[in-house]
């Protein structure tokens, strides 16, 4: 009998972030945005047929795939010592985000830490960065969250 797989639940995996060939990698808390479209074009082109009573062709419509897009993902960790997605975001934010733009790779793991699903993102900046609202009498961990767009995406396991 066939061995019935997995699913990934949001309570039950975690997310590593790799960027290009930095030892810099993430565990994360969150992910948003994982989105891949294309675009439909729609093509009107007029039969010989006849349509009906009218002495005109029949009109039929043929939708074609047209451009893939993808959207920009939100990742979400606590905040901690490390400033390498502030240092990356404020390069990019200085002009140098065509030699910051980075291939990367998102892996999620089950709660054995075995690694069930990797995405690879290519030509990947940071478009936003922000930490949580302050707050003194919250007992709350403080969220550093990250904006990354990108130009390809794939799923790659």
């Amino acid at each position: 009998m066939a061995e019935i797989p997995e699913f990934l639940t949001n309570y039950h995996f975690f997310l590593r972030l790799d960027i290009g060939a930095n030892d810099s990698d993430s565990y994360f808390l969150e992910c948003q945005g994982f989105k891949r479209t294309q675009d439909v074009i729609e093509i009107c082109e007029v039969t010989s047929q006849k349509w009906g009573s009218a002495s005109k062709g029949k009109a039929v419509i043929t939708k074609l795939p047209g451009n893939a897009k993808s959207g920009n993902i939100t990742l979400r960790k606590g905040l901690n010592s490390s400033k390498d997605f502030w240092k990356w975001f404020e390069e990019a934010e200085a002009g140098k985000w065509a030699k910051k733009r980075e291939f990367i790779s998102l892996s999620i793991y089950d709660q054995s830490a075995k690694e069930k699903a990797r995405f690879e993102l290519a030509g990947a900046w940071p478009t936003s960065y922000k930490i949580a609202d302050v707050n003194a009498n919250s007992h709350e961990i403080e969220i550093e969250e990250l904006e990354i767009a990108f130009e390809e995406f794939k799923r790659v396991k």
